[in-house]
């Protein structure tokens, strides 16, 4: 099977090199490489110019739109999708491609390795995403665009990408859902990895986790079957957010004596909810470093909080 591999880039003229230089060392025979520059401003689409790769230009329209035009431009009978700021392994296609010698198999997708090993922030979120994925079964709900393959013809199927999610957050959660209710199975294999450059500021974290709830919004009034979850995130994931809120809100309450206790409740519980995780990460690896992801957990709950209550405002409940 033919696979065509594609990357939507915007503004990477950091990482892009790094990116195509490990797309170019997939060991895989019959492949092409589509890098689809969303009306970059700094000198992305020139730096990609310069590679044996097919490269599309288009105004900017956000990562949904530009995999659109990445894989409506493509030969292959799979659509293998990652990111500018992602080194695929060499073997990542050998693992995800085997998948789909079975019809109903619509998509196939990996894990993260960590480009940023020497960045503590980066660290830890490579961290909580291993333990995520590693409890996660061999057939799944939901498939990171940073590393999945779909049929072209499934994504014919389900019309590929909703360009109404105009943000790199829950698009790839809305086209799995869409896929898997037109029949088809989604695989997730823990061997087929791409390495992230995780982000190593907390600001910048915490900012996209607030655009992370925004979006939210729209996929749970697109797919209101989902409000409980998938196979990447649970019913504590959907939880936290509120609670975060109300912890906030709550505060100037919390002086007087009839809402101090119900207020220190929700403080408390809000609380004790980000150490089991940490708590059993550090256990499996033997580092006692990896506790910090509870104080960054507990913050992402608030940006996470106020993003849904900004995505309330923005699509209504």
């Amino acid at each position: 099977m033919k696979v065509s591999v594609i990357i939507p880039v915007y503004n990477a003229a950091g990482t892009i090199k790094k990116v195509l230089d490990a797309c170019l060392e997939i060991d895989y025979e019959d492949i092409e490489i589509i890098a689809v520059d969303d009306g970059s401003t700094d000198s992305t689409a020139d730096i990609v110019a310069g590679y044996p790769v097919k490269l599309i230009r288009k105004p900017n329209g956000g990562p949904a739109s530009a995999r659109n035009a990445g894989w409506k431009s493509a030969g292959g009978d799979i659509c293998f999708f990652t990111d500018a700021d992602c080194l695929p392994d060499a073997n990542v296609l050998k693992f995800i491609v085997g998948h789909f010698n079975d019809d109903k198999v619509g998509g196939a997708g990996g894990t993260y390795g960590i480009a940023n090993p020497e960045r503590l922030l980066a660290t830890l979120i490579h961290a909580e995403i291993v333990s995520r994925h590693d409890s996660m079964p061999a057939l799944v709900d939901y498939l990171g665009s940073f590393n999945c393959a779909y049929r072209k013809k499934a994504l014919e199927a389900a019309g590929g990408f909703n360009e109404e999610y105009k943000s790199a957050s829950a698009e790839d959660n809305d086209l799995s859902y869409r896929v898997l209710n037109n029949g088809y199975k989604l695989v997730f294999d823990t061997r087929a990895e791409v390495a992230h450059f995780h982000e190593a500021s907390l600001w910048r974290y915490l900012k996209e986790q607030f655009k992370h709830g925004i979006w939210r919004v729209k996929l749970y009034k697109d797919h209101r079957d989902r409000t409980g979850g998938d196979s990447y995130g649970g019913i504590f994931d959907f939880i936290q957010p509120p609670l975060a809120v109300l912890a906030a809100i709550g505060l100037p309450f919390s002086r007087y004596e009839s809402f101090r206790l119900p207020y220190l409740v929700i403080v408390v519980i809000y609380t004790v909810m980000q150490m089991p995780r940490p708590v059993s990460i550090a256990v499996k690896t033997g580092s006692a470093r990896n506790l910090l992801l509870a104080p960054v957990t507990f913050l992402r709950g608030f940006a996470r909080g106020f993003g849904l209550l900004a995505g309330i405002v923005r699509f209504g409940l």
